[in-house]
């Protein structure tokens, strides 16, 4: 197939300001950690910046009605979601949201249910706005699958239960909850009366043709009611670093608690980042597709790979470009290390509540990805 984007090329970013990169800058890694991928971001976006900058001026930002419209019209498009102007707020970054829906919801003391292994700010931030951690593991393993695990949630949750965080698409399991697994979801929140703050920020990157995504909002109206969603261009479109996000919040009185928690803290989203994400969802259209493909080969070649080493598992990939990896074959007490002295940096799934596990990040050129492959190889045949 003839593609009008190359993510074959290599993009130098050794030198650069890249915390990716900069983690291991004076030594012979890899750098497949932190969800940032090694493709330039879609051409339309780099022109629409450059011509920005050209301008001059950087004054504060804030969105119009352009900028809605782009979020609506992309929701629209990827999943159906019919979304008011007025429900979206605009943030400086996802993991704020996070952050401002902990606040939000509930009381110091009150209780926040997390499903690890999970994105690491699901269990760092509660604390952080002394709300209470409560940790109720998904159930199931790279053979068998992942799931929610619907009687963990039911066991932990308590009287001051107030909030579930939902990673939807997960990371860093790869699974695309179905609707049949959301609406279990759905009737364990009625039951509890508890608010979902969904992370749905890569909602646009699931990689089985022709399967949309399910927000969990889009259940029922009672559903909308209790649901905090949060989206980003960052992740699709590789534009991590201009920060900007969305809440959609469809209930008044939700939205008006999470505007309140906002203020004073949160500041506006940069005007680069708004230009970034209103160009991304209306022109990045052809550049998602692609990826995706993309993104879908290397899926298989890594999975294809790692099945070549019997002392490793990997957690079958419905989206993100994280691949879950479960090293625990090795009998090391420290995976991460060991793959790292071998040339390769991964994230340590300690950090996502599940020691002995690696997530890779396969979003770079197949050359790379099959030079990391190379040196897993080297680490597991050293392990053994």
């Amino acid at each position: 197939m003839s593609r009008a984007f190359d993510f074959d090329a290599p993009v130098e970013r050794r030198g650069t300001d890249s915390e990716k990169w900069l983690r291991w800058a004076d030594r012979d890694v890899l750098p497949l950690w932190v969800a940032d991928m090694d493709f330039a971001a879609p051409p339309a976006v780099v022109a629409a910046l450059r011509e920005r900058v050209e301008h001059g001026v950087f004054g504060y930002a804030l969105p119009d009605a352009g900028h809605g419209r782009a979020v609506i019209g992309a929701l629209e498009r990827s999943c159906g979601w019919q979304v008011e102007p007025d429900w979206l707020v605009w943030l400086p970054g996802l993991v704020c949201g996070l952050t401002v829906a902990c606040r939000a919801v509930g009381d110091p003391g009150d209780g926040v249910l997390v499903t690890p292994p999970v994105y690491p700010p699901f269990r760092r931030v509660p604390s952080l706005v002394d709300r209470r951690l409560q940790v109720a593991s998904l159930s199931g393993d790279n053979v068998s699958g992942w799931r929610l695990d619907i009687g963990a949630l039911d066991t932990v949750a308590d009287a001051r239960t107030r909030l579930l965080l939902l990673c939807h698409p997960h990371n860093p399991v790869g699974r695309a909850w179905r609707r049949d697994e959301l609406e279990e979801v759905l009737d364990f929140a009625e039951r509890r009366d508890l608010v979902v703050c969904s992370d749905e920020i890569h909602s646009e990157l699931l990689l089985e043709p022709g399967r949309p995504h399910v927000p969990l909002a889009t259940l029922s109206d009672a559903a909308a009611a209790r649901t905090i969603t949060l989206v980003a261009p960052s992740k699709t479109y590789n534009v991590p670093g201009l920060g900007a996000a969305v809440a959609i919040i469809s209930d008044p009185a939700l939205r008006a608690r999470f505007q309140r928690a906002m203020a004073g803290i949160v500041p506006h989203v940069n005007v680069l980042g708004l230009l970034a994400a209103k160009v991304a969802w209306t022109e990045g259209g052809p550049w998602r597709a692609e990826l995706c493909d993309y993104l879908r080969g290397n899926r298989d070649y890594l999975a294809g790979r790692v099945a070549e080493l019997p002392t490793l598992t990997m957690a079958p990939v419905e989206a993100t470009y994280l691949a879950w990896i479960d090293a625990r074959g090795w009998g090391l007490p420290d995976p991460a290390a060991h793959v790292l002295a071998h040339g390769l940096g991964l994230s340590d799934g300690a950090d996502f509540g599940a020691p002995g596990y690696l997530r890779l990040n396969f979003g770079c050129p197949r050359t790379t990805l099959a030079a990391a492959c190379d040196r897993l190889a080297a680490a597991a045949s050293a392990a053994v």
